[in-house]
């Protein structure tokens, strides 16, 4: 059958409207058949309970190129549209709602624009400047229908200013394999249609119509709800399998990692964290805390009493612990800790997978070899020890994506919002590792910029006006959080961190200690610590990067990634460094950071992280494009695999390795503490919690926070400079006691040390004082009976001294 129009009518229901409709459709079409030719007109019955089919019926007895297709119950309208439009023979099909709010000679419009553009469809669009709304809605309906519409345009179709107008015009071969391919039933449709069209290539057109509105419509405001669900439904089902694959891999990776932890969450500490498990467990639980209490969730006094710790000053990472706070709450502190690392691991692979697959290779298992080694390599392994903030970075390739956008141009105020969005959300999950993506984005774009100056000249513009968007968008959404962490109580200048906290030019020669060959004894040399090796990417992979980026040196991208990798590596040297097996030492470049706003507080070895991204990228174009070379002999792609399999196997990760940790005493666990502490008293244990000894962390947060702590492990102001340090200002008796713990040694305890004690008992708020067992406990026991005047009780397996105010000390 050669038929050259198709128009589709779906009814619901429209025993009222469907006759009127009708008439006036078929007597269009028949005014001018030169222009229309062989038309049919399908109205597809979607179970109405009235007279609807009936009045079909008798339209298409008078005219038989009327046709009725009938449902047997409602399904809705995709579904009606699906059924009729695989019904259709039409060269062109239209479909048009039985209200016709839209009139019928609109169609010459759509037909027009469809000849003259060569586009393969032309929808009705009411959000056009040159449309004429004769009847509006009521303003809520309208006003719903314009933010669905923007919000449809954000997430599902951007450019489509109407997605939703029930007037279209389609070529009909495409139309019918975009329905045959369409899964949503109800008023979705529109959406899923145009996105198979977008994704096919097939070009679409919006044309301005007259519009009006006609009472009883079928469209419910709650109907706008639904819509976004069948989004959320087309947004899952437009993932590609092999893309779940690859997530399933990464996540299956990641527990395999922390099965240790998972095997014993009650007890199991991961060996290498330091004291670092406590206190993000801590952290996790002051903030469920201060969210159930309706707290401020930027301070507390429950550490460092009775200051109190800025915790914007600190990593407590509110962007998760914050709408985790259930999860803490039904399960525990430590859930949320091995939640936090398994899944943010497996989010950051996913996420730099779906950047590298997007923007830089087309074989899906070279992007996730990519993205696996940008979240699975070694720097970042050796965070995912004891820092998350650094582990879980699943934000920086988002960022990464809508600056490149911003570079196209195409939508710059609504990738420039995004970007704002996206960075402020970022910097409640990390602002240092946001600062050194920062650093990296800016060193790769400037080694682009001088090798494709065509780009740039086409790029800056958009790029800078949306980052200017940007800015106005996250500046007042952060201004109190960052404007408390920077000067707000227990603000801070700077972090001392020491003078070894550059790379060792080795390091990135060398493999970590959670490396399948690498080891603690070759790896703890040239690092701060197991949760600091930022480098040690092995020789192997460096030599092979090496190579790379000789053999592509011709390609821009490559240059550019080249350049980024060695900056990076270069500053991570620190403001000084020793030629290896020498006694030259050299001033490096971050010496000219190092004492700038914000640079002042990093740790200047972790800008290699910025080479674990950049590495992942060159191992993905070169796996690219070995699966891509057919014509290459089989010999050479396999010695092209098996040079990257030399180059990764060395640096695959081990398991992290977990020890028990020490039980919380009974005098916490069975609350025996509570009748020692007075309203607005500390309790101090021996010695004081530091960042070398955060036990007491652990008998907060796994006991409901029920007492303050004097001491603890946090971020500082320290003198009266309000430089950072790490823990609390130290007193003469916390440092006392914990040259005690060190060394086993009894002082000699006058009238004056006696002093010092009540003083800084005193300034602590002491309640009591509490000993329990540990290493050199006997030499303890007896400095704080010399310091105090008086023995200890024991209670509850601790020694105690009751210190409050009906304790006698104040």
């Amino acid at each position: 059958m050669s038929v050259d129009l198709s128009v589709v009518i779906p009814a619901y229901n429209e025993e009222v409207r469907l006759g009127p409709t009708l008439d006036a459709v078929c007597a269009f079409l028949r005014a001018d058949p030169e222009r229309w030719g062989e038309w049919e007109l399908i109205v597809v019955d979607d179970g109405s309970t009235d007279a609807t089919a009936k009045i079909a019926q008798e339209a298409a007895a008078e005219e038989p190129r009327i046709q009725l297709v009938s449902s047997g119950t409602n399904r809705g309208k995709g579904h009606a549209l699906r059924m009729g439009v695989l019904a259709s023979y039409g060269r062109r099909v239209l479909f048009t709602d039985a209200d016709l709010a839209a009139p019928i000679d609109e169609l010459a419009r759509l037909d027009d624009e469809l000849a003259a553009t060569g586009a393969a469809a032309a929808i009705g669009s009411r959000a056009h400047p040159d449309a004429r709304i004769e009847v509006h809605q009521r303003p809520l309906r309208e006003w719903l229908g314009r933010m669905g519409n923007r919000l449809i345009r954000l997430v599902a179709v951007p450019g489509i200013r109407d997605t939703q107008c029930g007037f279209k015009l389609f070529d009909g071969d495409k139309a019918r394999a975009a329905f045959a391919d369409s899964r949503l039933t109800g008023w979705g449709i529109d959406v899923e249609i145009l996105r198979f069209f977008r994704r096919e290539g097939w070009p679409v057109t919006e044309v301005p119509v007259r519009w009006s509105h006609v009472a009883g419509s079928k469209v419910r405001p709650a109907d706008y709800g639904k819509v976004l669900l069948e989004l959320l439904r087309l947004r899952t089902r437009a993932v590609r399998r092999a893309d779940l694959a690859v997530a399933g891999l990464f996540l299956l990776a990641s527990v395999l990692l922390y099965k240790g932890l998972w095997a014993d969450l009650d007890r199991g500490y991961l060996r290498d964290a330091g004291q670092d498990q406590n206190q993000w467990e801590w952290f996790f639980a002051v903030t469920a805390d201060n969210v159930t209490h309706l707290r401020n969730p930027l301070f507390t006094t429950l550490q460092g009493y009775p200051e109190g710790v800025n915790l914007m000053a600190n990593t407590v990472m509110l962007g998760l612990s914050v709408p985790l706070t259930p999860v803490t709450l039904a399960f525990g502190p430590t859930v949320t800790w091995a939640l936090v690392l398994t899944l943010g691991l497996a989010a950051t692979a996913v996420s730099w997978y779906w950047l590298i697959a997007r923007r830089l290779v087309r074989n899906r298992a070279a992007a996730a070899l990519g993205g696996a080694f940008a979240a699975f390599a070694p720097p970042m392994i050796s965070h995912g020890n004891a820092h998350p903030n650094f582990l879980v970075l699943f934000m920086l390739p988002l960022i990464v994506d809508r600056a490149l956008r911003l570079c196209e141009g195409r939508n710059v105020v609504r990738d420039g919002v995004l970007l704002g969005l996206f960075a402020t959300y970022q910097i409640f999950l990390g602002e240092e590792a946001l600062l050194l993506a920062a650093v990296g984005m800016l060193l790769f774009a400037l080694s682009y910029a001088l090798a494709r100056r065509d780009v740039t000249r086409a790029a800056w513009r958009p790029l800078l006006r949306g980052l200017g968007i940007a800015l106005l968008v996250s500046l007042p959404l952060v201004a109190f959080p960052l404007g408390w962490q920077f000067f707000g109580p227990q603000s801070y200048k700077s972090v001392l961190h020491g003078d070894n906290a550059g790379n060792s030019p080795l390091a990135f020669l060398q493999f970590s200690g959670r490396a399948l060959l690498g080891s603690d004894a070759g790896a703890d040399p040239l690092a701060m610590n197991r949760t600091e090796q930022n480098a040690f990417f092995g020789w192997p992979l460096i030599a092979v990067s090496v190579a790379l980026v000789i053999q592509w040196w011709r390609l821009a991208l490559v240059k550019a990634l080249a350049f980024t990798a060695v900056a990076a590596a270069f500053l991570s040297l620190g403001p000084k460094f020793r030629i290896p097996y020498t006694d030259v030492v050299l001033t490096g470049p971050w010496r000219a950071l190092a004492h700038q706003p914000l640079f002042e507080s990093v740790i200047e070895s972790r800008m290699a992280m910025v080479c674990a991204p950049v590495l992942g990228m060159l191992l993905a174009l070169a796996a690219d494009r070995l699966a891509a070379a057919k014509n290459r002999s089989r010999a050479l792609r396999a010695a092209g695999f098996a040079a990257l399999a030399a180059a990764l196997v060395p640096v695959i990760p081990t398991p992290y390795p977990v020890r028990e940790r020490a039980e919380v005493p009974g005098f916490i666990t069975h609350g025996a503490y509570r009748s020692y502490l007075g309203e607005g008293e500390s309790l101090v244990t021996v010695p004081l919690p530091t960042p070398g000894s955060a036990d007491a962390l652990r008998w907060q947060s796994a006991n409901g926070l029920g007492f303050p702590v004097a001491g603890g492990y946090f971020n500082g102001p320290w003198g009266p400079d309000r430089i950072g340090i790490y823990g609390a200002t130290p007193r003469h008796t916390s440092n006392l006691l914990a040259d005690v713990r060190n060394t086993g040694r009894v002082p000699v305890i006058g009238p004056n040390w006696q002093a010092q004690a009540r003083a800084d008992l005193a300034a602590w708020k002491a309640g009591v004082v509490v000993l329990p067992p540990q290493y050199h406990e006997r030499a303890l026991y007896e400095t704080v009976t010399k310091l105090l005047g008086r023995p200890g009780e024991r209670v509850a397996g601790v020694w105690v001294w009751d210190v409050g105010a009906e304790g006698g000390m104040r």
